[in-house]
């Protein structure tokens, strides 16, 4: 089951949202509250284990076919 980051949305202007994580299945709809304290959240988009350490060049240069290149399984 994946992890997803969340981070809350101030209410107060100057206010310092703060970020936490869930483990949700991949069909569950994305949190707009939070579990606990029902604050306002949106889900944080991060990039994936794939893209660590690529550069452009690594992308578009790949021979497998894929968009990387490295036999990851990211295409």
């Amino acid at each position: 089951m994946p992890t997803y980051v969340y981070e809350t949305i101030p209410k107060v202007s100057g206010e310092k949202p703060y970020r936490f994580e869930v483990k949700q299945s991949i069909k569950d709809e994305a949190l707009t509250i939070h579990p606990e304290t029902g604050e306002a959240v949106f889900r944080v988009i991060t990039g994936g284990i794939g893209f660590v350490g690529s550069s452009s060049a690594t992308l578009s240069s790949g021979s497998s076919g894929g968009s990387c290149g490295s036999g990851c399984g990211c295409h």
